[in-house]
């Protein structure tokens, strides 16, 4: 079974045959993926290293955590596992930045349709931070006064 390491802090001008020679004498069956910038095609700060085990992975990071190359210390650790969500901070890049295709054919959109959606619970309590529509604000306080004077008369 093969271990993804995520490897962070890369510097800019880092190649992936660079990544490579680091990386070279822990063993023959690594790889090495840097993820690039689609417009400069530099190294966006982060790449990733598959070995073959759990005890090599965990060489590599005992080894390579905190590593200096290119005057930057390397951030070693396991890479987290792929997933569909898009609510993850840039702060914590995972594998998503790739296009992966997917069964929507490539379309990363979300289906947000935008319509108003009717309340069909029983309550009728207009919550007090939802702003009217200002174009209505004048038709719908008109509206509100007289509400509040046919609900005096009765």
């Amino acid at each position: 079974m093969s271990v993804r390491l995520y490897v962070g802090n890369l510097p800019e001008e880092l190649s992936r045959q660079e990544l490579e020679a680091v990386f070279a004498d822990a063993g023959e069956s690594i790889s090495t993926k840097i993820i690039t910038d689609r417009k400069t095609n530099k190294c966006r700060g982060f790449g990733f290293v598959t070995v073959k085990n759990d005890e090599q992975a965990d060489e590599i990071i005992e080894k390579f955590n905190g590593y200096l190359l290119k005057e930057n210390s390397l951030k070693v650790e396991r890479a987290q596992p792929r997933t569909k969500d898009k609510d993850k901070g840039e702060d914590q890049p995972n594998e998503t930045t790739e296009n992966s295709g997917g069964s929507n054919g490539g379309n990363r959109r979300k289906n947000n349709n935008n319509k108003s959606r009717r309340n069909t619970g029983t309550s009728t309590q207009v919550e007090q931070d939802v702003q009217p529509d200002p174009r209505w604000a004048q038709e719908l306080e008109k509206l509100k006064q007289l509400l509040a004077a046919q609900a005096t008369n009765s």
